[in-house]
């Protein structure tokens, strides 16, 4: 039984000592100046594993017991070769020989460009290998950093920088960080999902910020389908490249025995979007093997950047496919000459497995999903998986940052005069300065105070909780919510109600903050919303049925009562009267209420939520909800109420694309005026997205409704086509809006109306255009209608979502 026992032991030691990870840390080094090759790159030799070297030539590698030949390879110098024999932790050095430049080997045409033949023959190469890969899994290790010139701090679930209105200087910092292990997969034709398997980052930065760099932002310039900033541009070696860039052969170097052609690449209009600078192809296979490109001015959205760079190198595996070793983007910025930042992202790419078979239930709707164990991985883990080496300044910045986070902080640290809500805790907030005072002509003066809990419990009750006092109606209003998230992504919802308050008349079709309305009656004595009482409660349960499908029900009680003209007050216009506020149809509504929601929009599976994610292709969905309200529920009024809600995006021409959005209302019995739907409007002089711009708030409502609308993102396409090139170095963007509505009121809801109404039985139309630039949050429309002339024919509004 000894001996068994001891015999077991022996095994278990030995399986334990032959799995043990080692460490290999290493530098690659010019051999005759001593200079660091940044981002050079190191493979494993008869296998398809390597890493890259950091900025500071620096690179590390995990492996089991064993010998292993490393080969350190950069462009312009010979591959150095060491063998190692691998049982315990090892530091090597890589000294790379520099060769000379040697004469190009190809045939060209009596005066032709000769980069333009490699550049054909390239594209040719691309071809014959996207169709070698069918699909490929790989191990990837991603590191991002964020740089501004001050320290920032999570402020609740958000991260927020204080931000000061004078000119920013100061010299950039590693201000937070984020690091994780991922596998990627993809499959013909355009099937692909990553899962990150381990992730961390500074205790300032949440975890949620990890998600983004899966998907498609890891892009890779043998595809076509290259996006920045939802912007389409070409590949230097897409179909239409020869077209679209302009050539020069700089010069060819050598890298071991096969010469590499170095060719700068720009657009060959200046005012097109695209890349500029070095790609490297090599000369016997004509692939690409390294991009150093960077995205030029017109690419640059508002010219926020300074500088956008990105990085990628490529090796030869199986079958002569070339597939990314690495891709680093860096970049830096200072918007509107306040806010200086930087950020960076490095990934490697190892471990891959080319034409390998995928199993059928990886691909499913979520492209990135954080495995549940993610953030449970410990430092032991973090040693014994492939990373890049922490530079020098990433290492003082974690110690100075976690060091920070670890100080005790008091309410004034997160206050701010101009905020909406005040974090006291992760999960805890208050009502902010900018919150605590509003003003309307029913209430007056208004004093609001509040709190809130947000993500409690892993994540899954959020709740919330407002008194307000009105100084001229003499009323305490009070409201209250709750919400519960069941499942494992949150997918179930139970929500609970209960409130006594003023609320807006056709609130679902204001687009307007109360800020602006406040001002509004404080500056011009204008209020544009309508108000009425309500009180009672509302439950719900909704739940994910399928990925795509959404489906709830719920109850609802509620007692509405008129609310009237309690103040003058205003700052100005002391002699001007407040227009009367709307009557409603006083009465009690018991209801069951119903709700679907239709969603194909891809999602990421942060670890708690399923987010879903809009990206530059065709996106819709489609929800609905219906109330059934009755005698036999102790309502005062039979009806049911229909509503349907559409939005669809489209791309059109290169980065332009369409939203479509379409409501449809239909209603059986008698409807209360307060329930009706209300044609969304506009304030004098504003004009908002997805409203009738040449209609008033609250002017036109009904209970049989279609409205369609359609907003065109033309961006500054309009622009480039013509050659107005003042617009585009201006960044001065178009946009374009039709919108129309049918309307109508049944006959039992007009036998309870005390308003004046008018309907659409023939479709309501108006078209414009909208003018704004790139980096400021206004755009100036104009608008006409093209029928029921009266009022407000042609109209000149401001459009922001600051109003």
């Amino acid at each position: 039984m000894i001996k068994m026992l001891c015999a077991v032991l022996l095994i278990v030691f030995t399986s334990v000592a032959f799995s043990q990870q080692f460490i290999i840390k290493g530098k690659v080094l010019d051999k005759i100046s001593q200079s660091v090759l940044s981002y050079a790159s190191i493979r494993i030799g008869g296998t398809a594993s390597g890493t890259a070297a950091n900025y500071e030539g620096n690179f590390e590698l995990r492996l089991s017991r064993g010998k292993y030949i490393l080969i350190a390879s950069f462009i312009g110098y010979k591959s150095d070769t060491i063998s190692v024999e691998l049982n315990s932790n090892k530091t090597i050095a890589f000294n790379l020989e520099p060769t000379g430049v040697r004469l190009g080997e190809i045939t060209v045409l009596p005066q032709d460009n000769p980069a333009l033949e490699i550049i054909r023959r390239t594209i040719k190469a691309k071809h014959i290998r996207n169709d070698k890969l069918k699909s490929y899994i790989a191990h990837a290790y991603t590191k991002g950093t964020i740089k501004t010139t001050n320290d920032f701090s999570p402020s609740g679930n958000n991260v927020s920088v204080s931000l000061s209105f004078k000119m920013d200087t100061s010299k950039l910092k590693i201000t937070g960080i984020i690091e994780n292990e991922s596998i990627g997969y993809y499959e013909k034709p355009n099937k692909y999902k990553d899962e990150i398997i381990a992730r961390k980052q500074s205790k300032n930065t949440p975890a949620s910020i990890n998600t983004l760099t899966g998907g498609r932002i890891i892009q890779n310039f043998y595809s076509d389908d290259i996006q920045f900033f939802n912007r389409p541009l070409p590949s230097p070696i897409s179909d239409d490249a020869l077209s679209y860039y302009d050539y020069k052969l700089e010069r060819t170097v050598a890298s071991d025995n096969r010469n590499i052609f170095q060719i700068h690449v720009a657009p060959i209009k200046n005012t097109d979007p695209g890349f500029e600078g070095t790609i490297y192809i090599a000369d016997s296979l004509f692939f690409l093997v390294k991009i150093d490109l960077n995205l030029n001015a017109p690419a640059n959205p508002g010219r926020i950047f300074d500088k956008v760079n990105i990085l990628q190198q490529y090796a030869k595996y199986e079958n002569n496919i070339f597939m990314p070793v690495d891709y680093r983007i860096f970049a830096d910025g200072n918007a509107l000459g306040i806010f200086k930042f930087g950020l960076e992202l490095n990934t490697i790419f190892y471990d891959y497995r080319v034409n390998s078979p995928i199993p059928d239930d990886i691909f499913n709707m979520a492209i990135v999903k954080v495995l549940p164990d993610a953030d449970k991985k410990d430092s032991l883990y973090w040693k014994s998986t492939q990373t890049i080496p922490n530079t020098l300044e990433e290492q003082k910045a974690y110690t100075r940052i976690d060091s920070l986070e670890t100080l005790p902080k008091s309410f004034w640290d997160n206050f701010h005069i101009l905020s909406t809500s005040v974090a006291i805790n992760d999960n805890i907030s208050i009502t902010g300065p900018l919150s605590l005072y509003s003003f309307n002509r029913v209430e007056g003066n208004t004093l609001n105070l509040g709190g809130d809990i947000s993500q409690a419990l892993d994540k899954r009750l959020n709740s919330g909780v407002r008194i307000s006092y009105g100084f001229s109606d003499k009323k305490f209003k009070s409201d209250f919510n709750l919400s519960y998230y069941f499942g494992e992504y949150r997918t179930s919802i139970l929500s609970v109600t209960a409130f006594d308050k003023l609320t807006d008349l056709f609130g679902e079709s204001v687009r307007y903050n109360k800020l602006t309305s406040t001002l509004t009656n404080l500056i011009g004595k204008y209020d544009f919303r309508d108000y009425f009482y309500t009180k009672g409660f509302s439950a719900s349960f909704s739940t994910d049925l399928f990925p795509i499908f959404h489906i709830g029900a719920g109850v609802l009680n509620r007692t509405d009562n008129n609310g009237f003209v309690n103040s003058d007050f205003s700052f100005l216009n002391s002699s001007k009267a407040y227009g009367s506020n709307k009557l409603i149809y006083e009465t009690k509504v018991n209801a069951i209420t119903m709700n679907f929601q239709f969603d194909i929009r891809k999602y990421i599976e942060d670890g708690y939520f399923r987010r879903r994610v809009s990206q530059s292709v065709f996106m819709a969905f489609l929800s609905g909800d219906a109330t059934f309200s009755g005698n036999e529920l102790g309502s005062n009024l039979n009806f049911q109420l229909y509503k349907l809600y559409f939005y669809s995006k489209i791309p059109t021409i290169k980065s332009a694309s369409m939203d479509l959005i379409v409501n449809q209302i239909y209603s059986n019995g008698t409807v209360p005026f307060q329930m009706l739907f209300s044609l969304p409007g506009n304030i004098s002089a504003g004009s908002q997205y997805g409203t009738m711009r040449t209609l008033n708030i609250g002017e036109f409502y009904g209970d049989r409704v279609t409205m369609f609308s359609m907003e065109h993102w033309l961006n500054d396409e309009v622009f480039r086509f013509l050659g107005l090139n003042f617009l585009l170095d201006w960044q001065i963007n178009l946009s374009a809006h039709l919108d129309a509505a049918y309307l109508e009121i049944s006959p039992e809801s007009k036998a309870i109306i005390t308003q004046p109404y008018t309907e659409f039985k023939k479709p309501f139309v108006e078209l414009g255009f909208g003018i704004g630039q790139a980096l400021t949050p206004l755009r100036l429309e104009f608008t006409w209608k093209l029928n029921y002339f009266g009022t407000r024919n042609f109209v000149i509004g401001i459009s922001s979502n600051l109003l």
